[in-house]
């Protein structure tokens, strides 16, 4: 295995500061770096600076202090794949192509890296790409293969793949200040998308955070015993329960008494999850989890008393795994520092969709409900965001990549869907930003989560389950945990028919291909 490089604070001790590209106009700022901070199925509720109940995120939280926080961020498509490949691109999933987790990525067109690179940018992609293809538009790229593991991580290069010994929320970012500080060219700007694994399923924590929350009782969702009466058979179809879906040994960490013994189905993939630790990390592990495990066999839970073991369990690794990539972020924070780069560089944290985290008795995303559909976004950029604001109007991930081709004055290609979020950074409230969203979900696999599409405004959101063809509205002033479904109500027929026109006209934009000038297209 690959051995990191030193320590950054002993690298910083002996270095200078490095400064990005000096404009030869004296009146121009030179143009600022961009660090993307991404995470993997990160839901708001468990992020402090969102108000959570559950955990503290302190690194986090001082981006939002010193930045802009965004209260309204939505996906187009709660899926890995489809939103990372939304972001690259501006556009919706059938324009880009990944319309679910068994899309190849076309790296041949055009997206906001290729175009940061034209505009003197040097760029660089390390952690999970998730995307099938090769990175294009990176001058460096080392990503995880797939899903990746926690530890002992596998990256691919442009050279073959390199393993590495660590967790990989650790080797993520060991890397990325690796090419911070050694890898790039000190006299072009930069944009590193530093992207984790974490929290993604299976929920593994690391070395460092294997008995955070101990024995704590975290609070549980209002819904976690949800019947899912009076709304579409949807919410009934699906697999993806804290109750009937979650396995003890992949899912939970609870192995099976007879270590020679092979778990059934899923839950035989966990065992080259664990048998990846080394020895020192298995001693630990098992430390943290097997007194833990004898008491949960012992106390033999039925019914609700064993729902609740299991969402202890799966939310405090999912909890864990999130106090790591915290941890990451404010090494990164202080690199910035240390280095004399954060006044010049812009700091984005988000992740590729929201996750239930038991809302609903669930585990996952995928739908438009608002735990999955929500998306955390915040954005540190000194001199020029407000710091501790607070965004309100509706942003999505189509806008990312106009946002931060215009931060570069890069020209915006005539194909991007989304609208670029410079205006709102800067304290702008333009009359003419969008009042409605538009989600599509296309995936039949994995949780039998029904495909669907459907329109949101701050009040109310309306979605068909298309191949059903069953309606769900909500109003999530009065309903913000989407319990009542209110389709069909004559009180609501003025309100029903408006958000029925604006879906079928979105569904018409964006919910087929789209050509250059912006035309539907065939095909895709």
């Amino acid at each position: 295995m690959k051995s990191m490089p030193a320590p950054l604070l002993l690298i910083l001790a002996c270095t200078g500061p490095t400064t990005a590209r000096e404009d030869p106009a004296p009146e121009r700022n030179p143009p600022p770096n961009i660090l993307f901070l991404f995470t993997d199925d990160h839901s708001t509720a468990a992020i402090s600076a969102y108000g959570s109940r559950i955990n503290r995120t302190p690194n986090i939280d001082r981006l939002a202090a010193e930045g802009m926080l965004f209260e309204s961020n939505f996906c187009t498509n709660s899926i890995c794949a489809p939103s990372r490949a939304v972001i690259l691109t501006g556009k919706h999933s059938p324009s880009n192509g990944v319309r679910d987790n068994r899309d190849r990525f076309d790296g041949t067109q055009e997206t906001f890296p290729k175009a940061l690179q034209a505009a003197g940018y040097t760029t660089a992609m390390i952690g999970k790409w998730h995307l099938k293809s090769d990175p294009t538009g990176f001058d460096h790229w080392e990503v995880l293969p797939g899903q990746g593991q926690y530890y002992q991580p596998d990256f691919r290069t442009a050279e073959g793949t390199q393993r590495y010994e660590g967790y990989a929320t650790d080797v993520t970012t060991d890397l990325a200040l690796d090419w911070l500080e050694h890898g790039r060219d000190p006299a072009r700007p930069f944009l590193l998308m530093c992207q984790h694994k974490a929290p993604h399923r299976t929920w593994m924590p690391g070395p460092q955070h294997l008995d955070t929350y101990g024995d704590t009782l975290i609070p549980e969702p209002p819904t976690l015993f949800d019947d899912y009466s009076g709304r579409s058979d949807a919410a009934r179809l699906q697999e993806m329960e804290i109750d009937r879906h979650m396995y003890l040994h992949y899912d939970l960490q609870v192995p099976p008494l007879d270590p020679d013994t092979e778990p059934q189905g899923p839950d035989r993939w966990a065992k080259g999850l664990v048998d990846r630790l080394t020895p020192e990390q298995r001693e630990a592990w098992d430390a943290a989890f097997a007194p833990r495990n004898e008491a949960f066999r012992e106390a033999d839970l039925q019914g609700a008393e064993l729902v609740r073991w299991k969402y202890q369990r799966y939310i405090k690794n999912y909890l864990r795994c999130i106090a790591s990539v915290d941890d990451s972020i404010g090494r990164m924070l202080e690199y910035l520092d240390e280095s004399g780069l954060a006044s010049n560089t812009i700091v984005i944290y988000s992740s590729d969709q929201g996750f239930f985290l038991g809302e609903h008795g669930w585990y996952d995303k995928r739908f438009m409900y608002e735990p999955s559909l929500r998306m955390p976004l915040v954005v540190r950029w000194p001199g020029q965001v407000e710091p501790g604001s607070i965004q309100e109007f509706m942003t999505q991930n189509i806008d990312f990549a106009p946002t931060f081709l215009e931060i570069a004055g890069a020209p915006v290609p005539a194909e991007i869907q989304g609208r670029s979020l410079l205006p709102l950074l800067q304290g702008e409230r333009p009359e003419d930003w969008r009042e409605e969203i538009y989600y599509e979900y296309f995936e039949r696999g994995a949780h039998n989560v029904q495909p669907h599409r459907g329109v949101r405004t701050q009040r109310y959101k309306l979605i068909h389950f298309h191949e059903l063809d069953q309606w769900e509205l909500f109003d999530l002033e009065a309903d913000p945990e989407e319990l009542r479904n209110l389709y069909g109500l004559p009180e609501l027929s003025g309100v029903q028919a408006d958000l029925t026109s604006s879906l079928h006209q979105l569904h018409k934009n964006y919910g087929e291909p789209q050509g250059k000038d912006g035309a539907p297209q065939q095909g895709g």
